[in-house]
């Protein structure tokens, strides 16, 4: 089984232009993530899909396979479609870009469900929430599954909703598993074909209102087979972000 992992980046970020090349430890960002998504031991190849020319030539820098593509692409997954077009492969992980200190056992813990069963078509992760901050902000995506661990919904407002236990809703509550809630964890897999066929699907109401490309899969009656991981990692989408992922780095480096 062949599968290729594209990494999708792009310089002109809302909030943090440039991201992508801001250094960690002498290292532009996407070379760590690029090398942590290659020790990654069911990944076959791996490739940064990029429409800015700084980014494609950093990449080649390093000795990393690196696409132009369009810059006319809304979203990350647009972009990977594009790619995967090209390519001969039975599975496409889409990690993302900002994600420097990603494990890559989280990537094999993604992609084996798509081993497994050949009947499922799209996968991602899950971690526990373990503070009242996260499972309140809206940057942080809620996640609940069924018993057989298949995506029901995603959303940015607390999920599930503790009706009789909202007096309960405190930091030791979430750290001690009293209240069992999960986040989503942004690391996609797909099966190519279905990958490019979700990329031509039109947008649907509840991914536009809640701003999650997820949910337009949900809607459509995709199973969504969501790992829960024990590894937790640093999305890098503010300056402020990146200093927690060098300190981050730092800690690791030194145990």
């Amino acid at each position: 089984m062949n599968i290729t992992a594209v990494i999708p980046a792009r310089f002109a970020s809302v909030r943090f232009p440039g991201k992508a090349l801001a250094p960690i430890d002498g290292k532009p960002m996407i070379q760590h993530v690029y090398e942590r998504t290659m020790q990654a031991s069911l990944v076959n190849s791996v490739i940064v899909a990029t429409d800015d020319e700084r980014i494609h030539q950093a990449v080649t820098a390093f000795g990393g396979d690196c696409r132009m593509t369009r810059q006319s692409h809304e979203t990350g997954t647009d972009r990977l479609a594009e790619v995967a077009e090209t390519l001969i492969a039975d599975i496409i992980v889409n990690v993302q870009g900002d994600e420097p200190l990603i494990a890559p056992e989280m990537i094999d813990q993604a992609i084996q469900p798509l081993i497994d069963d050949p009947s499922l078509r799209m996968g991602t992760l899950k971690t526990r929430i373990r503070c009242l901050h996260d499972f309140l902000s809206p940057n942080v995506v809620k996640v609940v599954t069924d018993r057989e661990s298949n995506a029901l919904y995603f959303s940015r407002s607390p999920l599930p909703f503790f009706r009789d236990k909202w007096k309960d809703l405190k930091d030791e509550s979430f750290a001690s598993g009293k209240l069992l809630c999960f986040k989503h964890v942004g690391l996609y897999v797909f099966r190519r074909d279905f990958l490019i066929e979700f990329a031509a699907m039109a947008p649907t109401f509840l991914e536009v209102s809640e701003k999650l490309e997820q949910l337009r899969a949900v809607e459509n009656g995709v199973r969504i087979r969501v790992v829960e991981t024990e590894f937790e990692s640093i999305g890098v989408d503010t300056p402020d972000d990146l200093v927690k992922a060098r300190d981050r780095f730092k800690t690791l480096q030194s145990r």
